[in-house]
């Protein structure tokens, strides 16, 4: 028996990075995924492909989370062909580079309509299809806890997901566990635009020396959603390699 097996699950920011890997890791292990995505269709479609080739069920769903009727819509497509959630990955997100003093009014809107306003739209939608037993999963951020010299916005938006996650845990408890995962330097487009010199500086800092990959957050968002972790809820996770220990 897989560690999924028969579960129903939605990955929001499915498309790249975290999010694919967490698709396929869950989908590996006997759930049909969602695979929500906003823009990057091709990447989308990509990845259903390569789930149906391998025999394993998903479903695309375009939608962007900071809108709430997008999200509505998108929850009533999954569950009208799936029935219930049982397995909710938040983990879409955005993150923009620049001093607070830089930062405007939309691009604040922008950032925390999306990462944190944009999980509110998707748990209001999806609890009440949420089975006994379901598990949330935030994908929050070291930043929520160190703060970020170029990213304030961003920051506040991870510790603010957080805060969400250890409320609902405590109100949800004990029909659905919610936990958050915490990644540091992953190996992604959000850090696509460092250069060698600053990837060689990043792994120097860090004890595990090297960059993590989105499959090692992926692995740890499969326990949390699994029977594994059936006694762990309010926890976050962190999956930095050491960077920051606390």
């Amino acid at each position: 028996m897989k560690l999924l097996q028969d579960k129903n699950a939605i990955v929001t920011g499915a498309s790249r990075g975290i999010g694919r890997a967490v698709a396929i890791k869950f989908a590996e292990n006997g759930a049909f995924v969602g695979i929500n995505y906003r823009r990057s269709e091709k990447s989308a479609r990509e990845l259903l492909t390569y789930l149906k080739d391998r025999g394993y069920g998903g479903m695309l769903l375009k939608a962007d989370i900071s809108s709430r009727k997008d999200v509505d819509n998108m929850v009533k497509r999954f569950v009208s062909e799936r029935k219930s959630i049982d397995i909710l990955v938040l983990n879409a997100g955005i993150y923009e580079r620049g001093s607070f003093m830089d930062i405007s009014e939309d691009r604040w809107s922008r950032v925390i309509s999306t990462n944190l306003t944009g999980c509110y739209y998707v748990l209001k939608g999806s609890l009440p299809f949420m089975k006994e037993g379901g598990s949330i999963i935030f994908v929050s951020s070291q930043l929520a806890f160190k703060g970020s010299r170029h990213g304030a916005d961003y920051a506040a938006s991870k510790a603010g997901m957080l805060g969400l996650m250890r409320s609902l845990a405590l109100e949800l408890a004990p029909r659905i566990r919610v936990n958050a995962v915490a990644p540091g330097t992953i190996d992604t487009d959000m850090i696509s635009d460092y250069t060698e010199e600053m990837r060689k500086r990043r792994i120097e800092e860090i004890p595990m020396k090297r960059l993590g990959k989105p499959e090692d957050v992926a692995n740890v968002c499969l326990f949390l959603a699994s029977d594994l972790s059936g006694y762990i809820t309010g926890e976050v996770i962190n999956v930095n390699g050491g960077l920051y220990i606390h």
